[in-house]
């Protein structure tokens, strides 16, 4: 998978998901202008980020680009909290200022329809950080998972967002957060610290499951695909048959894929 790290702290965010995906990952440093120059990935990821997806930076723009190219040419995506934002405003969903932070561990709800979030309950904790914020999901992307906040998980074909980060262990949550020293009031600061413990963490790794879900989605996809090479027709329509999501009773409830397509505002 290429991890297209839009971190300025690269080596840490890199850590994290090394750690939680199980998958060879080829890191680019966004930021210093590193992209691939090939689409020859199984899948994607794009992290979080101290940018905004509306600032005007070349490196932003470059990569905007490449997304965009690289999910009309069928790669799958995963886009967490400025990844996230980023897909959905290269997919024509719209990013805000919230004017606001969602800082420290929250609950988020999900409605059970996404494959993504198979086997986390569907009242969750998460860790979050961010001013920014998805206000309208793509055409034709469904949005699985809400808080008071806003949109929280969207899917359009091969493409998810989660605007949380599964990502973090204690150690991260608690740099993030002194680092908002200048941005928020040392009491809210102090506050979200404290809330920082094992209990609230081993809560939050519920929402870990989302990166094994995404790596046996991408499975699947490469499974799919290389047995087309093999048997034709036979294959691609199996995929109409495999990949729709279904709700808790088994009903159908997401069409199936289709072949197109650390201390931050955003992260």
């Amino acid at each position: 998978m290429a991890l297209l790290n839009a971190a300025h702290k690269r080596e840490s965010t890199r850590r994290n998901f090394e750690r939680e995906l199980d998958a060879e990952l080829v890191e680019f440093h966004c930021p210093s202008g590193e992209l691939p120059d090939t689409f020859a990935f199984d899948a994607c990821v794009v992290t979080g980020s101290s940018a905004s997806v509306y600032w005007d930076r070349p490196w932003i723009g470059a990569l905007k680009e490449w997304v965009g190219e690289a999910v009309a040419a069928g790669l799958p995506f995963l886009g967490v909290c400025y990844g996230h934002q980023l897909l959905a405003d290269v997919l024509g969903g719209r990013v805000e200022d919230m004017g606001e932070y969602e800082i420290g561990y929250r609950a988020v709800e999900h409605d059970g329809t996404s494959r993504l979030l198979t086997g986390v309950d569907e009242g969750f904790t998460v860790f979050t950080t961010h001013s920014d914020r998805v206000a309208a999901a793509p055409p034709d992307a469904t949005v699985f998972a809400r808080n008071e906040y806003g949109i929280h998980g969207f899917r359009r074909d091969r493409v998810f967002g989660v605007q949380f980060h599964p990502e973090y262990d204690m150690t991260t949550a608690e740099r993030v957060t002194a680092g908002k020293d200048g941005d928020l009031e040392p009491e809210r600061i102090r506050a979200v610290l404290e809330d920082i413990d094992a209990e609230r963490y081993e809560a939050a790794c519920e929402a870990k499951r989302l990166f094994d879900n995404f790596v046996g989605f991408v499975r699947e996809q490469r499974s799919v695909e290389r047995g087309a090479d093999v048997v034709g027709t036979d294959a691609a329509a199996t995929v109409e048959e495999t990949f729709v999501d279904t709700d808790a009773t088994g009903a159908a409830t997401e069409s199936p894929i289709e072949s197109s397509a650390d201390s931050s505002r955003s992260s």
